[in-house]
């Protein structure tokens, strides 16, 4: 018996436990293997997709000892086994209405995600940058040549023009999909339902955790569903304006940057509770 055994620890992946210089401290790794040591669970929840996650497990020696939470809530991946639990897709209309989109707003661009692929329409500096961070290789095509069904789009553009778009999309279709910006310049768009604060619960689930032994960490605007299932929610100082000020209204504290190890400094929270 451990001191976390039933104990759940969900963590999102970049500007949290991969800090700003792209890397995870090795503060980090260690207070991980201490909890999980120690019988917790640990995993992460990410806006990657399976492709894009992966590669880092072993890049970075991350120890997850939960299924992991892919492409924004829409998949749940079990990496102990190598089996995808649960793959969501958005509507076979997808295709046709990104058309329709991307008329109205023609200076926007996308990532539709196909099985492991990438494909992308009209790709900008976010398109480019994104992709070099998160190491995806990027097919360019006409929108209705994309293969369907898609994990998740993410729209790319300017904060304000994206803001416009979210309004338009959720007025279009707001009964099918969910629009949640990942940052100031990504806009991911998954089936209705489909967001981490869900399918973090279905993990949670899964296991048998207790609402109460369930803790979440994250730093921007698609974190904040898990964050409202976390017992203590934490974020690092580093998290956006978005996660301070629902932190503030939660009389929750922040933790330090990325860069300084929150993800021990949480964990070393949950070592005085339990």
């Amino acid at each position: 018996m451990g001191k976390f055994d039933g104990v759940l620890f969900f963590v999102d992946y970049d500007d949290t436990l991969y800090n700003s210089h792209h890397t995870v401290s090795s503060e980090n790794r260690a207070a991980i293997r201490y909890f999980i040591e120690n019988g917790g669970y640990f995993s992460v929840a990410t806006g990657r997709a399976h492709r894009t996650f992966t590669p880092q497990i072993e890049k970075e020696d991350i120890p997850l000892n939960a299924p992991a939470v892919l492409s924004n809530g829409a998949a749940i991946y079990d990496y102990a086994t190598g089996r995808c639990l649960l793959h969501t897709c958005l509507d076979k209309s997808a295709p046709a209405r990104f058309v329709q989109l991307c008329r109205e707003f023609p200076q926007l661009a996308f990532e539709a995600y196909h099985s492991d692929d990438i494909y992308v329409h009209n790709p900008n500096r976010v398109t480019t940058e994104h992709l070099a961070k998160v190491g995806g290789r990027q097919i360019s095509c006409a929108i209705l040549d994309m293969p369907a069904p898609w994990t998740k789009a993410i729209l790319e553009q300017e904060e304000p023009y994206l803001k416009e778009v979210q309004a338009r999309l959720l007025q279009l279709w707001g009964d099918d999909y969910e629009a949640i910006f990942s940052n100031r310049y990504l806009l991911e768009v998954t089936a209705k339902g489909c967001h981490k604060g869900a399918t973090v619960g279905k993990v949670a689930q899964l296991l048998y955790i207790d609402p109460k032994n369930l803790y979440c960490m994250g730093d921007n605007l698609n974190d904040i569903p898990m964050l409202e299932l976390s017992a203590i929610p934490f974020a690092p100082a580093s998290c956006s304006q978005a996660v301070r000020d629902w932190m503030a209204a939660h009389r929750a504290p922040l933790l330090g940057h990325c860069d300084d190890h929150a993800v021990a400094q949480a964990i070393e929270i949950l070592d005085s509770i339990y």
